[in-house]
């Protein structure tokens, strides 16, 4: 595609992710191959800059784990910046319901020498396989509110057992309303809450999209949830 129709398209899919969340469980973020170049060639690198920035805050690079979890991998622009900078390189487990989503991740996580599988499946309803689990700019995705407090159930359980769960979205308070709840639930379970602002270069590309689309993001922004050695037993 011409850097004119992917740059539209861009815009397109900014107003999708402001405007039209709603929308978001039904695909549209994903609908037509524009929205699609658009999302690889933007958001995925803005999700790795953002994702190797707070797993170095975190300190989440150097505890072993043999399996990363990448729940809504889209891309798996996420997933590989954990895993790419994990001192000893866990396997990644890719979990996504669109199959271009799938296609996008495996080939992201050859691209870094990464280990990995993808798998088609339901956020809403799947099981959470054992491991380091990331889920980045997904849970939003979740309509139904019961999906999401089945699925934090679900993350809080694999915690007590061991596994390190971290949970991203973006920082506009708008954006996912069911963040408190989700919040206190983690913090009392022995996790942490954050909010994050960090100065990076942008790759050229990225850089040009920004500007072509009119938005800025000199300065990336999200918040997260972390749990890590929560003890056995824990529960909502």
């Amino acid at each position: 595609m011409k850097f004119a129709e992917v740059s539209r398209a861009l815009r397109a899919l900014s107003s999708t992710y402001v405007e039209r969340r709603d929308k978001l469980g039904e695909g549209a973020a994903l609908s037509g191959a524009g929205k699609r170049a658009a999302f690889a060639l933007f958001y995925g690198p803005l999700h790795y800059l953002l994702i190797r920035e707070i797993i170095r805050e975190l300190r989440a690079t150097t505890a072993p784990t043999t399996t990363l979890v990448d729940l809504g991998c889209g891309t798996g622009a996420a997933g590989a910046a954990w895993a790419a900078a994990c001192t000893s390189r866990p396997r990644v487990v890719g979990i996504d319901r669109h199959p271009w989503a799938l296609t996008e991740a495996a080939w992201t996580y050859g691209q870094f020498g990464l280990s990995a599988r993808t798998r088609r499946g339901d956020l809403a309803a799947g099981d959470v396989p054992p491991g380091s689990i990331l889920a980045a700019f997904t849970v939003n995705e979740l309509a139904d509110d019961k999906a999401r407090d089945g699925l934090l159930q679900r993350l809080v359980d694999r915690a007590a057992k061991g596994d390190r769960v971290l949970v991203v979205e973006p920082l506009a308070r708008f954006v996912a309303r069911w963040w408190n709840e989700w919040r206190d639930v983690v913090v009392s379970v022995g996790g942490r809450a954050d909010e994050w602002r960090f100065r990076v270069e942008l790759p050229p590309l990225v850089a040009k999209l920004d500007r072509a689309a009119g938005l800025d993001h000199r300065e990336l922004t999200a918040r997260s949830l972390w749990i890590a050695r929560t003890p056995r037993g824990a529960g909502l």
